[in-house]
């Protein structure tokens, strides 16, 4: 008998929708009827403002720039650099692809502390 599979980046990112998505204040991604790719089809949003997005099959999560430092210290993540050309994102966690633990609490994490910013 083989071992369950784990659930791919795409699977999680989904799980963490469908676990946000009673949140009001949480604006899921862009539907897909067609199938392609559009910009925001891997985005949450609250109130317009990015917190938690899929990006390369990694979670990213806007967090305090303490925060961003405690969590890369402990190995779980890096800053973000979106445009891969060394300038990384200060408040911006990209979890790294080993990191086990549940998405859920980073997305509630990053979602309030977005919240705060109006």
């Amino acid at each position: 008998m083989s071992e369950p599979s784990s659930p791919t980046p795409e699977e999680r990112f989904a799980d963490l929708v469908d676990d946000l998505a009673a949140n009001p204040e949480v604006s899921p991604p862009m539907a897909q009827p067609s199938g392609r790719r559009r910009f925001g089809a891997s985005e949450l949003k609250t109130h317009g403002k990015i917190f938690a997005l899929l990006s390369q099959g990694r979670l990213v999560v806007k967090l305090p720039r303490v925060r961003v430092d405690a969590l890369t210290a402990a190995g779980d993540g890096e800053r973000w650099d979106p445009r891969r050309d060394g300038r990384q994102m200060k408040e911006w966690l990209s979890l790294a692809p080993t990191y086990a633990g549940d998405w859920l609490p980073l997305a509630q994490e990053a979602l309030d502390y977005v919240a705060s910013q109006r």
